[in-house]
């Protein structure tokens, strides 16, 4: 006969079935949760940038491409169409003011030089000529008024005469007219003659100066002939360093062909461009941040270029140091043009992910291994940090780097480390 199992009994057991059941469920979600985490995207740490939000300032900047080059270059060009003779300095060289350069062929320029010497003699001797004339011309004139004035006078004393004799009844009526006649003729000639006279002075004194602007004008074309002939024989203008220099002896230049370029490389500026949509942005005076290699250096702008070519503004960046060393012609740069100030603003790193104000996805550690990723909104940005308008909080870790291969996941593992 079988004995009824006690009910303690029975319930120990279905402790022990239950606890077996849950034992294995446990083992199981643990054997999914690792499987699951082994599964999941993985990244390494040490290849990312991580950033944790604080507060702080920024100065509100937009980026420039730039390029260092000497404060000052004067380039030096042929006044006159010749042939290099000899050369004397060599590109590199070191040279002072009045260092000769180039020698040039002056033979012809000299030559033709001599004859306008000449040619500015016969124009003198041309114009002393038209004034001796123009005196005789006037002088005759003169005599002639003179001889018509004094005819004038013994008709006036005929006039006289005849109504003297008239009132005497010794004359006649038509003698006294005729005398009048001939004095009213002679009044009329007269004043034809000075009138003649006074337009004759001034179209002579018109033709002197005429003769006399033409004769300026060749002299000052001799005066440059001569300030050519003297620039030709090519000097350095200034102390500085020769940076080229046309070395290819015989061959032909024309006037205004390039001969040679002296830099103060001592000395150096940098030419900036910037999209033209921040054309509003750049204005003389405007603080800049130059970035060279991890050194900055502060300036400002110092010129702006109102014309858009490409759709880009070029404008110039004045170094408060313009003899930092290292600043080397022909360094590529990063400029920054500081357009504010804003103070107590969340900001993170600026990173190569970021294109300007808007919302982005980036990725958060929510846990010491897991990068979650959050829509977040950007402001502006300078080039050490970019504004969180909102998104992020303090102290929050934030990746920085360009995360575009992970788009799309929901998580991310973190190994190794940050």
């Amino acid at each position: 006969m079988d004995r009824q199992i006690p009910v303690s009994v029975q319930r120990r057991n279905k402790m022990r079935r239950a606890g077996k059941w849950l034992a294995g469920f446990l083992a199981v979600m643990a054997a999914g949760a690792w499987l699951g985490s082994r599964m999941m995207t993985s990244v390494n740490g040490k290849t990312l940038v991580i950033s944790e939000v604080d507060r702080g300032t920024i100065d509100i900047s937009v980026s420039a491409t730039g390029k260092v080059v000497p404060a000052f270059e004067e380039v030096i060009t042929s006044p006159i169409s010749s042939q290099i003779l000899e050369v004397f300095a060599h590109s590199g060289d070191s040279v002072d003011v009045g260092t000769p350069l180039l020698r040039l062929d002056l033979q012809t320029a000299q030559t033709d030089y001599a004859k306008a010497l000449d040619e500015q003699e016969i124009r003198n001797q041309q114009v002393v000529q038209l004034r001796a004339n123009v005196e005789t011309q006037l002088s005759d004139r003169r005599m002639q008024i003179e001889v018509d004035e004094m005819k004038i006078a013994q008709l006036e004393a005929q006039l006289r005469n005849e109504l003297y004799l008239d009132s005497l009844g010794s004359g006649t009526r038509d003698r006294v007219r005729q005398a009048e006649t001939s004095l009213r003729t002679a009044q009329l000639q007269l004043q034809q003659l000075r009138q003649q006279y006074d337009n004759e002075v001034r179209v002579k004194q018109a033709d002197l100066r005429m003769q006399q602007l033409q004769n300026d004008i060749f002299r000052k074309s001799l005066a440059e002939t001569r300030r050519k002939l003297d620039e030709a024989a090519i000097r350095s203008p200034r102390r500085a360093t020769l940076t080229y220099i046309n070395t290819e002896v015989g061959s032909t230049i024309g006037a205004g062909q390039k001969l040679a370029i002296v830099s103060d490389l001592s000395h150096f500026k940098v030419e900036c461009e910037i999209a033209d949509t921040h054309s509003d942005r750049v204005a003389v005076g405007s603080a800049v941040m130059i970035r060279v290699g991890k050194e900055r250096l502060a300036g400002s702008v110092s010129a702006v270029t109102p014309l858009s070519q490409n759709g880009a503004i070029t404008f110039t960046a004045q170094p408060d140091d313009p003899s930092h060393p290292r600043l080397r012609s022909g360094l590529k740069t990063e400029v920054y043009v500081i357009t504010s100030i804003r103070d107590d603003v969340l900001r993170i790193r600026n990173g190569s992910f970021y294109a300007g104000p808007g919302k982005y996805t980036l990725f958060v550690l929510e846990a010491d291994d897991l990068l979650v990723p959050r829509e977040v909104r950007l402001g502006e940005c300078n080039y050490d940090y970019i504004e969180v308008v909102g998104g992020l909080e303090a102290g929050e870790q934030v990746v920085v780097s360009d995360m575009g291969k992970y788009k799309g996941k929901e998580r991310l593992r973190l190994e190794n480390g940050s």
